[in-house]
């Protein structure tokens, strides 16, 4: 049994030993885990710090690049929009040509039938008419010849004529609110006898 304290004992003094070691392994663990734990939270500043400015650089490049597609966009519309104003505009100069020409036609056919139907009612056309002028011009120079008047006597004659109509015809103007101040005359002197005879 004696045998079995001493061993005990000499079992027990390691143990003592090592328990200043393990204290030792113990604050060198702890030690190393703060090391490691303050390097992570430094590694952590350093990597949000980097991501600010990185972030801010990032931004102003988004920035950048989001203005550069906006203008290449606008660009690209303008165009776009200018080759559609012109593909529409040159479909509408094609559409008032047709319809011009629809017009023409229409209007070529209503003239014809105008013309048939006064053909068919006797009535004289243009030509006929131009020609029955130039025939009574004709004649009327003819009559001219035979009657011994010159054809400068009767452009005088015909001038006077006009002369002389006009001044006619402007006091029969003048003549005319005369004529009715008269008739209203006539009829109010009308009103009051027949109402003084009621």
């Amino acid at each position: 049994m004696a045998k079995l304290k001493s061993s005990s004992r000499a079992k027990a003094a390691p143990e003592t030993s090592e328990a200043p070691e393990s204290q030792s392994t113990a604050e060198q663990i702890k030690k190393t885990i703060s090391g490691s734990a303050q390097h992570i939270w430094m590694a952590g500043v350093g990597a949000f710090n980097r991501a600010q400015e990185e972030g801010t650089r990032l931004f102003e490049a988004l920035v950048k690049e989001g203005m550069n597609i906006e203008s290449k966009t606008r660009k690209m519309a303008t165009g776009k929009v200018d080759a559609v104003r012109d593909a529409v505009e040159e479909h509408v100069g094609a559409v008032r040509g047709r319809a011009a020409d629809t017009w023409d036609r229409l209007e070529k056919v209503f003239e014809e039938r105008v013309q048939r139907a006064l053909t068919r009612l006797g009535v004289p056309g243009r030509d006929e008419i131009a020609a029955l002028i130039d025939r009574v011009d004709q004649l009327n120079r003819e009559l001219r010849n035979l009657s011994g008047i010159p054809e400068k006597a009767a452009a005088a004659k015909k001038t006077a004529t006009k002369r002389a109509a006009k001044p006619a015809a402007k006091k029969a103007a003048e003549k005319k609110p005369a004529v009715k101040k008269a008739a209203a005359r006539k009829l109010s002197a009308k009103k009051k006898a027949d109402g003084a005879a009621s």
